[in-house]
């Protein structure tokens, strides 16, 4: 298993686009990803509809954590996408 933290920097948090687009880059690997946060919820990184019921907001600490063929490079490349603030301004 491979694990990083990252804080949520885009404005509006974990809305409809930025959890397509993290569970759309998670599916693009074979390991298991589950997004957690501080408060101890967590969610499949694979499913857009649990990722939005998660709730996360701009300034939140959360963990991408990957289990399985690729999860080093999946959990980087899901960092690189939120530090970007998933495209936004």
């Amino acid at each position: 298993m491979f694990a990083q933290t990252v804080t949520i920097q885009n404005e509006q948090g974990f809305h409809v686009r930025p959890a397509q687009l993290f569970s759309e880059k998670a599916g693009q690997f074979g390991a298991e990803v589950r997004l957690k946060t501080n408060e101890g919820r967590s969610a499949d990184g694979k499913s857009m509809l649990e990722l939005m019921t998660l709730g996360v907001e701009q300034g939140a600490v959360v963990t991408i954590e990957a289990n399985g063929d690729g999860e080093q490079e999946v959990v980087e490349a899901l960092i690189q996408l939120v530090e970007s603030k998933f495209g936004e301004a």
